[in-house]
């Protein structure tokens, strides 16, 4: 039987650390009868959070898929859910997960408001152009603000949320929420929160939930014609079906957010979070056609329609390695895909077999014969993809549109303890680097060392701790190490550089003249460039002087310089280089020479430029008692840190600064030591910056 999509939803669960997602999910699993017991975090018994490593830290590490049906007004619902993990060493996570869902629900805390990581999730959501709803979780919690946390998704993040739902209570009193489409009161009853009473909504919150649904219904009629036309002409002739119009509307535009509350935790609301899964967040077809390139020519846009009848295309947007073989996950965009299929992967021109296709539950799994537009599953059989690939038909070939993969910020050494552990973890880094893309490793010839980054101290502590603990493989690792990037600092122009070599026989002979700049990724764009590896490269030989096939060999070996640096062996971004002039010889030039010669006026250009040291600047928020601001303002301050706004709510300061990430090691425990405990902080990468010239050579003395 086909599947219908309009009763189906793909959706996601994100948000900052803490707030309470995975609780959410745990609790959305059991409504929905695919749990019969819910797990809990604290407990380490989540059941999207089934690793080892999850459940002895309390967080998400890697996003879980599950799939769950929804009955609402007799309607059952195909309910694909990503569960994402909200700490910012794993972000590349919530990118990937974002990139493939077609809505999304983002939890608040209800005493926080929008944290750090809340904003950067919400950017993610905006890249992809994902629909959201807002669930202000924790109103048990001491000193949750509703008022706040809303108000704090209008001015923090810059959109219009919509409330359809306001609390009754709030810390120890907090016992259900006021639907301002129905005008009645909601209560949790039942062992579980699995009773929900519908009540008159209580004299005290009268007042209140009227404003309220004013400003529902004003917020909504912006967004939809006929609620307008109501609102002005006849306010009371206003359905409940006309306001979830208006509201739905807003939301696939993402021009606004409804916005529920509850309490995960203590079993409140979750399933109103349901209803407005099903009432706003779009089915498959409600999303624009998924888009792509010509795999022959870039330049040729190519569109598929979400139905089973289209030809196959689908998105890899996660490897897992098993016991059984990799699996792949895969967004199926359009067609109809069989166990057994033979699939072209356009990226690479290579052929794919499908041996088995699972729809996922977490760890678990459910074998699937087909599967149709519309579906999240995983797959086992894949030998030649990665994440980000397209998986499409022979026939109808396409390449979708890949995820942005951030670039790693900090690296430390690794050496195995054997012989026999030196053979294994070549495998395993290749393995994990499958896994997740924002993983990097390399070997250094020159010093016998394996340089492994990421994103930060914890996600190279967890990759660290799997290779000893789910690998057997013994390692040894050094301290960490801030990832540098090298820029240039001025401008040359019209360098040489001259590869002349001869050997008794046939010569070598290779001549390019080249112009060097700074020049930023958008500044590239606006000139029509396209910058790769922090490279804009521009061909200005004209007459000939060089002949064209000659022409990418000098572009290769300007970037493979680049990619290792001139000054102390960091990547090399934000340049341009213009090929202006060069000369050739009839019989001793060649592809190797012109690369040379690219290699040789490269590293001229640069020393006539100038090179300086870029460091990665992260933002760091700071939640501090009141009575330690000066304390903590103090130790940024003494780590090069630049404090940029600070704000105080009732007896806690919340500070926001930019700290060079070498200066940030072990901060978490310094804080700890300086407020008693009581302060906790979060960082994100924020930025590349100049290193001072006086650091810098400390840097490259190290």
């Amino acid at each position: 039987m086909a599947l219908d999509l309009s009763k189906v939803r793909n959706i996601g669960i994100c948000a900052h650390i803490d707030a309470g997602k995975t609780t959410v999910t745990e609790r959305v699993l059991y409504y929905t009868g695919r749990s019969y017991k819910i797990g809990e975090v604290h407990e380490g018994t989540a059941t999207m959070d089934f690793l080892e490593e999850e459940q002895e830290r309390g967080i998400t590490i890697q996003s879980a898929a599950t799939t769950c049906f929804w009955t609402k007004d007799d309607v059952k619902y195909h309910v694909n859910l990503i569960d994402t993990p909200g700490h910012v060493d794993f972000t590349i996570e919530v990118e990937r997960s974002m990139r493939v869902l077609d809505g999304a629900v983002v939890v608040f805390d209800g005493k926080e408001g929008v944290e750090a990581q809340s904003e950067t999730v919400w950017r993610q959501a905006d890249r992809y152009g994902v629909p959201r709803i807002c669930f202000i979780n924790k109103m048990d919690k001491l000193g949750a603000d509703f008022d706040f946390s809303y108000n704090s998704i209008k001015e923090r993040l810059g959109v219009v949320p919509i409330p359809v739902q306001i609390p009754i209570g709030a810390g120890d009193t907090f016992e259900g929420m006021v639907d301002l489409i129905t005008m009645r009161a909601y209560f949790f009853t039942g062992d579980k929160g699995e009773v929900v009473e519908e009540r008159d909504i209580p004299d005290e919150l009268q007042d209140s939930a009227t404003m309220y649904r004013s400003e529902m219904i004003e917020t909504a009629s912006q967004f939809d014609d006929d609620l307008m036309e109501k609102y002005l002409e006849d306010e009371d002739g206003i359905t409940e079906a006309d306001i979830r119009k208006a509201v739905r509307k807003a939301v696939l535009g993402q021009e606004g957010y409804a916005v529920f509350c509850g309490s995960a935790l203590k079993n409140i609301g979750v399933q109103r979070v349901l209803d407005g899964v099903i009432d706003y967040l779009p089915n498959p077809t409600e999303v624009p056609d998924v888009e792509g390139t010509d795999p022959k020519d870039e330049e040729v846009a190519l569109s598929r329609p979400h139905t089973p009848d289209a030809p196959f295309s689908a998105l890899v947007f996660k490897i897992v390695n098993d016991t059984h073989g990799d699996l792949t996950y895969l967004r199926v965009y359009s067609g109809t895909l069989d166990r057994g299929s033979r699939l072209l992967n356009p990226g690479n021109n290579k052929k794919e077999n499908i041996s088995r296709i699972f729809e996922m539950h977490a760890k678990d799994r459910d074998a699937l014969d087909s599967c149709e537009a519309g579906q999240i599953i995983a797959v086992v059989g894949l030998k030649n993809s990665m994440t980000g690939d397209t998986l499409c038909s022979e026939a109808d070939p396409i390449i979708l549109e890949r995820m942005h993969f951030p670039d790693p910020v900090i690296s430390m050494s690794i050496e195995p303890q054997t012989a026999d552990d030196r053979k294994k973890l070549g495998d395993a880094l290749v393995t994990i680097r499958r896994e997740d893309p924002s993983f990097r490793s390399e070997y250094n010839d020159e010093t016998g060392e394996t340089i492994i980054a990421g994103m930060g101290e914890l996600h190279l502590e967890i990759i660290k701790n799997r290779l000893v603990r789910d690998m057997k493989i013994g390692v040894n690792v050094g301290t960490p190490k801030v990832s540098y990037r090298e820029s240039l600092s001025g401008a040359a122009n019209e360098v040489r550089g001259k590869f002349v070599k001869q050997t008794g026989g046939r010569g070598q002979y290779g001549d390019a003249v080249l112009t060097v700049k700074p020049m930023t990724p958008s500044e590239a764009e606006e000139l029509g460039l396209v910058m790769k590896d922090g490279v804009a490269f521009k061909d200005s030989i004209s007459q000939g002087v060089i002949p064209k096939e000659y022409i990418p060999s000098v572009e290769y070996g300007v970037r493979e310089t680049a990619k290792s640096g001139v000054l102390g062996g960091y990547p090399m971004v934000n340049v341009f280089v213009e090929l202006v002039f060069g000369s050739y010889h009839d019989v001793d030039s060649s592809q190797v020479a012109f690369e040379q010669a690219g290699r040789l006026a490269f590293k001229l250009a640069c020393g006539e430029a100038g090179i300086g040291l870029l460091e990665p600047i992260m933002k760091v928020i700071v939640t501090t008692p009141e009575d330690f601001f000066g304390t903590v303002s103090g130790d940024i301050s003494s780590r090069r840190g630049q404090i940029v706004d600070s704000e105080l709510r009732g007896i806690v300061r919340i500070i926001t600064a930019e700290v060079p990430l070498s200066e940030m090691f072990g901060y978490t425990s310094t804080l700890r030591g300086l407020t008693q405990g009581r302060a906790s902080s979060t960082m994100e990468p924020l930025e590349y910056r100049m290193l001072p010239p006086r650091l810098a050579e400390d840097v490259l003395k190290a």
